[in-house]
């Protein structure tokens, strides 16, 4: 005697050893014995053989019509051998009756399953709305099958072109074109982006790039909101001073200005100067709402997303030719570059000009400085400055920049807009810690930390970024930042593009002006700000990473270039002579920090930014760079994208924790 059984959800037959009424003992073809439930048991037979049956019986059911079954049945529940019965016209034989079993179960929009065995037709309106669905999935698949085929043929679907940041930036899984993509993707072994890209989807691998951090922080696009322009107070005293800026020529958020009075018989009165939004606007305010949702100017090769609208900027940037509203900070200089006092003024300060580096750094340099200056504008003040920028280096005890380590300018030629892949590139290397550099850092380190020092002292609520134990943070606590040296340092001289120097530039107002602070107390506002700037300025630094490693994709396949020499750092840790950031190379052997290096670029994607570089010779050890200081090297490395010294626009702040920890900071 054979069986026909459930088990485990599947149909299977086999020989009876011994029937028990309740339990069953079954051989299967197999020679596998098992113990079953005589409740399984669907159907008992003599032939054809258990191995036979169920290939026979799933012959004759792909016969079967499913919708003509549904037409025979009737309404009640029924039992699979009884329909069977009905169905052939006759008592059906075992293959007959397993036959009419597999279709019943095959067709679960036709028949409900009751029980085993056991069956429902399914109502009109139900098998109606279920061949209603069946259908719309035969017709997506059919779809996804096509657009597939035609996406990894080069060819862009019609459904994927009003989709295509969504397919690239924020999948869904459940959307057929995301299935198609996928599909596409396994079948041809090429990545999503280069698809999309052979079709045309996008026109360049920097607008993909750009158009992801786009979709990620600015889905509204980087345009501002029609706002009014502040006006600072109008009855703002006018410093009796001439100060003067120090950027580069590109810089429009011109931030800080310096100036020098001789103080017969003592010294010199130093103006540090900040510009001052924060005397325009306050908080709550539909411009703070602006600045507080970007956080940070964002910063890449050629262009840049300002935190503020071009209007406010040019109302309260320290523009040469001009009186402009600022913070100012006044100290008092002994002729021995001691700090005598300090003291902060909200006021008017009209500012003389604005040096730019690439007019005075040949003229105020290291070898102007040993060999004598020659006469230009404002030499005596630079002088002045350079002197007392000296002294509060070594009253830190640390140095202004790191030696060895070098600012990268990214140039862009042609435009971004219409042709990137038209553009040319050139980046330009320049070692940091140049007079001007240290003039520069260490007045904003001196007017950073004595801002965050007068702040705690009154216990006006503040922000500040500390570095303790090795950890670069922001916090609300004043804590010491060993990298800079300082007992507490309070980024404040950058309130035009970051909004944290903006917050405590609304506190020292409020601290010089003997007003209430705009944050009083553990203010949860003051900690939403910091919590969330933190993350956006990574998120922006990242992304300038990554433009600047696009970028240098680029220019190694303009310029032809396939070799570079290298400086080992340490492991598998190079730094690659004209090139920004750490590159890891796996196939470098053991080598002393400071080895030099022959390499070849061995694969760029620009697509992925991929760069990588293969070891080829040893060119010896450079005794410079052998006892160079390793600890700022975690911070430079990215294994996605490079990591940089100093934002592509000129005069701009460092973007890398790399730069946190060293006092050019605030340059």
């Amino acid at each position: 005697m054979f069986i026909l059984f459930e088990e485990d959800g599947a149909f299977k037959a086999g020989s009876v050893l011994a029937d028990n009424d309740t339990t069953l003992q079954v051989e299967a073809a197999s020679g596998k014995r098992s113990k079953i439930k005589a409740a399984n048991v669907l159907l008992r037979f003599k032939e054809p053989s258990p191995t036979a049956l169920l290939g026979l019986a799933e012959s004759e059911a792909a016969g079967i019509d499913p919708e003509f079954l549904w037409e025979c049945a009737g309404d009640d529940e029924f039992a699979f051998a009884a329909f069977a019965k009905d169905y052939v016209g006759h008592e059906p034989g075992a293959v007959e009756a397993t036959a009419v079993l597999l279709a019943l179960q095959a067709a679960p929009i036709y028949f409900h399953r009751k029980g085993r065995g056991r069956f429902r037709k399914a109502p009109p309106e139900i098998l109606k709305a279920a061949l209603a669905g069946a259908e719309k999935k035969r017709l997506q698949a059919e779809a996804i099958e096509r657009m597939a085929s035609e996406i990894a043929a080069g060819t862009l679907p019609d459904e994927f072109r009003n989709q295509v940041d969504a397919l690239l930036f924020k999948p869904d899984r459940n959307r057929p074109e995301v299935k198609a993509l996928e599909a596409a993707v396994e079948r041809s072994g090429q990545s999503a982006e280069a698809l999309l890209f052979a079709a045309g989807a996008f026109r360049s691998a920097y607008e993909l790039h750009y158009k992801r951090f786009l979709f990620e922080q600015f889905p509204q696009g980087t345009g501002f909101p029609e706002i009014e322009i502040p006006h600072a107070p109008d009855d703002l005293p006018r410093a009796e001073v001439q100060a003067f800026s120090i950027d580069d020529a590109a810089t429009t958020e011109i931030d800080d200005a310096l100036s020098v009075t001789p103080l017969p018989g003592i010294g010199w009165r130093i103006g540090i100067h900040i510009a001052a939004p924060g005397l325009g606007f306050g908080l709550g305010s539909p411009l703070d709402g602006v600045a507080r949702k970007r956080l940070s100017t964002v910063y890449m090769p050629g262009n840049k997303i300002t935190m503020l609208p071009s209007e406010v900027v040019d109302r309260f940037t320290l523009y040469g030719g001009r009186d402009c509203p600022a913070l100012s900070l006044y100290l008092t200089v002994s002729d021995t570059w001691e700090i005598l006092s300090h003291e902060s003024r909200c006021e008017v300060v009209p500012i003389a000009t604005n040096l730019r580096h690439q007019d005075i750094e040949p003229l105020f340099n290291a070898e102007t400085l040993a060999s004598g200056l020659a006469e230009f504008p404002f030499r005596d003040e630079l002088l002045t400055l350079y002197h007392f920028a000296c002294a509060c280096e070594g009253r830190r005890g640390k140095p202004s920049a790191t030696q060895g380590v070098n600012d990268y300018n990214f140039e862009i030629e042609g435009d971004l807009d219409t042709d990137p892949d038209g553009c040319r590139v050139q980046i330009s290397e320049r070692p940091r810690g140049s007079p001007l550099d240290k003039l520069v850092a260490e007045l904003m380190i001196v007017a950073n930390a004595t801002w965050g020092r007068l702040l705690a002292d009154l216990k006006i609520p503040a922000l500040y970024r500390a570095q303790v134990g090795g950890k670069v943070r922001m916090t609300t606590s004043p804590l010491p930042h060993e990298g800079l040296g300082v007992d507490c340092y309070a980024w404040s001289t950058s309130p035009l593009r970051r909004y944290v120097d903006l917050i405590n530039q609304w506190q020292l107002v409020a601290a010089v002006s003997g007003k209430p602070p705009t944050f009083s107390g553990k203010s949860d506002v003051l900690f939403a700000a910091m919590r969330d700037f933190e993350l956006t300025y990574a998120a922006y630094a990242d992304f300038q990473r990554g433009m600047e490693r696009y970028w240098v994709i680029r220019w190694l396949a303009q310029e032809g270039i396939t070799a570079l020499d290298a400086t080992v750092r340490k492991e598998n840790l190079v730094r690659v002579d004209r090139l920004p950031g750490l590159h890891r190379v796996p196939s470098l052997p053991e080598l002393v920090p400071g080895t030099r290096v022959a390499l070849v670029v061995d694969k760029t994607d620009p697509l992925t930014l991929t760069l990588d570089f293969r070891f080829v010779a040893t060119l010896g050890v450079t005794a410079a760079d052998s006892g160079a200081d390793l600890e700022d090297d975690e911070a430079e490395i990215d294994d996605s994208g490079d990591g940089s010294s100093d934002d592509s626009v000129p005069g701009a702040e460092p973007a890398v924790e790399a730069a946190l920890s060293q006092p050019n900071e605030d340059a």
